[in-house]
């Protein structure tokens, strides 16, 4: 009797500690891939123009379940996924669905296996087991929310490029503004969503140094529209310290001072809202030259067609409500190394860039050793969107992707900001993974 029992006991302690780690491992499994989708997901609305679309119409394209890119995106980043050891399928991705608001729309991803095996469970009748778990992400945008708090903290990017814009709307000059007094996007900027610089014109307006013949970036040459002013780029005391040569993969060996730096390669330090940076008035005669060099290296255009571009059918902004499209070019890394043969169309590039927007309600700023100015929101740019090479003189084509406000409340409030999402000042966050 006591052997017959042992044997119940040491059968129900295998299946206890064997089938148990297997269904604790497969469940983390099965929200990692949840997890991955949701997020992808979210970085799609985020890097659509969605959350910067006012009438929501961009947001209903972009999750509709049967053409939308969110969904889809969500069920091929879960495929890539093992739960298991059985690589998931479409059928495994049981949910995706959207909530939130027009300009935080939130992606939730369901993940589920039915047919994990049980191994020593077998001795109870039981030969397969279920697991499942969801993930909420969200897209967030802090441009409408009112006052900083917990649940809408500010946001700090990183990969900001060293460009201080001016606070002035380029598609309605001289007076309109793109940020307003309360944190909110301009009435007027409404429209600014999908505005692309003209083509090649005198006097048409591109992206460029604020800078006079001298070379010296003074502020007291008050600001100009779509003229940016450079901000502090050494590596120990800047507000955009110049990563390292050897992690700008572009431009090694060329000899780019800190500025192409970073530039061309990615600032790690994250850029906050309501934050106060430098102006660097530092004397440099050829700083668009350094610019065109630097945007060239980080696009990976050195010839026509080569860098990546936006689709500029009829159906994208201004005035389509399709979301945007991006297409890799000959040059871009993905296709460099075969996964991809151009033109394919990708969710991101390395030609997506995020801008400060600074107050320039009183100027000229404040001046310590270098003159000061605060950043009331956020531009995100795709440079050179017809994939051509940027002018060497330092006049960068541009066309607006996303604008973010900071929200009406006062800069951090001891709240913690969130960090980081590479290229986008719409910050993706995971909000809710539950079982």
């Amino acid at each position: 009797m006591v052997a017959v029992f042992l044997l119940f006991v040491v059968g129900a302690m295998a299946a206890l500690s064997i089938d148990a780690v297997t269904l604790y491992t497969a469940r983390s499994e099965a929200q990692l891939a949840a997890d991955a989708a949701a997020l992808a997901a979210a970085r799609v609305l985020a890097n659509s123009g969605a959350t910067s679309d006012t009438t929501g119409t961009l947001l209903t394209n972009v999750e509709d379940p049967s053409s939308g890119a969110a969904k889809a995106v969500a069920v091929q980043v879960a495929e890539q996924n093992r739960v298991g050891g059985a690589p998931l399928t479409s059928a495994n991705v049981t949910a995706v669905t959207f909530g939130g608001s027009t300009t935080n729309p939130t992606v939730t991803v369901r993940v589920q296996v039915t047919t994990l095996p049980a191994f020593f469970a077998r001795i109870w009748g039981t030969t397969q087991f279920t697991v499942a778990a969801s993930a909420t992400a969200e897209a967030y945008n802090p441009s409408s929310v009112s006052g900083i708090s917990s649940t809408n903290p500010p946001v700090a990017p990183i990969c900001v490029k060293p460009w201080l814009l001016p606070n002035i709307d380029p598609s309605n000059p001289p007076n309109a503004i793109l940020v307003a007094a309360t944190g909110t996007p301009a009435p007027t900027a409404t429209g600014l969503l999908g505005w692309e610089t003209p083509p090649p014109a005198p006097g048409a307006i591109r992206l460029r140094s604020n800078c006079a013949g001298t070379g010296s970036c003074s502020t007291a040459d008050g600001p100009n529209v779509w003229r940016y002013y450079p901000g502090t780029t050494d590596p120990l005391t800047g507000d955009f310290p110049a990563p390292s040569n050897s992690s700008v993969a572009c431009c090694t060996g060329l000899g780019f001072i800190n500025y192409q730096l970073s530039v061309a390669g990615c600032v790690q330090t994250p850029v906050a809202c309501n934050q106060k940076v430098n102006v660097d008035t530092t004397p440099d005669l050829v700083r668009d030259i350094e610019t065109g060099a630097a945007v060239n290296g980080m696009t990976h255009s050195s010839s026509s067609g080569a860098g990546d571009s936006v689709d500029t059918s009829p159906a994208s902004p201004p005035g389509g409500t399709s979301p945007f499209q991006f297409v890799a070019g000959t040059e871009n890394p993905v296709v460099l190394s075969g996964a991809l043969t151009a033109p394919a169309n990708v969710v991101v590039s390395d030609s997506l860039v995020t801008v400060p927007i600074i107050d320039t309600a009183t100027w000229p700023p404040t001046s310590t050793t270098f003159p000061q100015v605060q950043i009331i929101g956020f531009l995100q740019l795709f440079l050179d969107p017809d994939g051509n090479p940027a002018d060497l003189t330092g006049q960068i084509r541009t066309r607006v992707i996303n604008i973010v406000g900071c929200g009406d409340g006062p800069g951090g409030a001891g709240v913690p900001p969130i960090l980081g999402n590479g290229a986008s000042p719409v910050a993706v966050r995971l909000i809710n993974p539950t079982p």
